[in-house]
């Protein structure tokens, strides 16, 4: 593990789904769309990409190593596997050997719950959870390749089947791995409650509307005029979301690095306070809140910027600005 990274990525970026097709010669899938998303980000390191069930594709495992990197991934429910075939004593018959044995259907890997083998939970922030898991290497025909399944019982949130297509890598550190992606949930929540990142209602009147799940937007036979308005559109879009991500990386950073100073200027109460606990970012975007007014109109700050928020801020109606003056 030590020459590994991992990679956390967001299972379908606005990049990725937008919705428009810019040419009818673009076959792309969002597989493709991802793996050149993956490409873009230039990781000079291996890494394993940790994903829904959504990808566990062979497009996606064969993009992947391809490049050196990895896959992890839960797969579907109804996902079957095979043993390698056996190899035949004697003389061989003419033709290619066969390759693929006995069909198994990877659910019956959760069968017989007491023989599997036990585990303290690996996954962030459990504590006193014992785990139930299998560890078994098959061959998977999307892939064309043995890669690892884990099956795996946890006693409140069910089961799943995990698989990764490094044979080499231990069933605990698949686990853990792939209990990583759920951070990002907390990240999405929030981005959406707290940030606003997906807020983003921009519209443009020309744009011609598509019924629900009427697919993608084809935009080939338009007009340079209208797909030039669309992609500003986009790029709006776009921009918005990084916005977001940058003022939700600085809250984090706040909270991490400043966590005292934070909670000094947060201006209220929780009893979720605890020392050594870095606050939300709640917490910190409170605490920026409520001096602002302070900042802005300091007399020491001489910058450009600060003068040019200031100077558009009606002190007198709004309160925070009366008391901080």
């Amino acid at each position: 593990m030590a020459d590994w990274s991992w990679s956390q990525m967001v299972s379908r970026p606005p990049s990725a789904h937008e919705g428009l097709v810019w040419s009818n010669r673009d076959k792309r899938t969002l597989l493709d769309k991802m793996l050149g998303l993956l490409d873009i980000l230039a990781i000079k390191v291996p890494f394993y990409f940790v994903a829904d069930a959504y990808y566990a594709a062979g497009k996606m495992v064969n993009g992947l190593l391809k490049q050196g990197n990895h896959l992890l991934t839960r797969v579907k429910s109804n996902a079957v596997a095979y043993a390698p075939a056996p190899q035949k004593k004697g003389r061989r018959k003419k033709g290619r050997p066969k390759t693929y044995g006995k069909k198994i259907k990877l659910t019956s890997l959760l069968a017989n719950v007491k023989s599997m083998q036990q585990i303290a939970s690996p996954v962030y922030g459990e504590r006193n959870v014992t785990l139930r898991y299998r560890v078994c290497d098959l061959l998977w025909r999307p892939a064309g390749r043995l890669v690892r399944f884990v099956a795996v019982m946890h006693p409140t949130r069910g089961s799943c089947i995990l698989m990764c297509t490094d044979t080499s890598l231990n069933a605990v550190d698949i686990i853990r791995l792939y209990g990583l992606r759920f951070k990002i949930e907390c990240s999405f929540k929030q981005a959406v409650r707290q940030i606003g990142s997906f807020a983003y209602h921009f519209w443009m009147m020309d744009m011609i509307p598509l019924r629900y799940r009427n697919g993608n937007q084809y935009l080939h036979r338009k007009s340079a005029d209208y797909r030039s308005r669309v992609k500003r559109k986009i790029r709006a879009y776009h921009a918005f979301i990084q916005a977001g991500v940058v003022a939700q990386g600085l809250l984090q950073y706040l909270a991490v690095v400043a966590p005292k100073l934070v909670w000094e200027q947060f201006g209220s109460w929780l009893r979720t306070i605890r020392p050594g606990i870095p606050p939300s970012e709640f917490v910190v975007a409170n605490a920026l809140r409520q001096t602002l007014p302070e900042f802005l109109l300091a007399p020491t700050k001489g910058d450009s910027l600060t003068k040019f928020i200031a100077e558009r801020q009606d002190t007198q109606n709004m309160r925070i600005f009366r008391l901080a003056s």
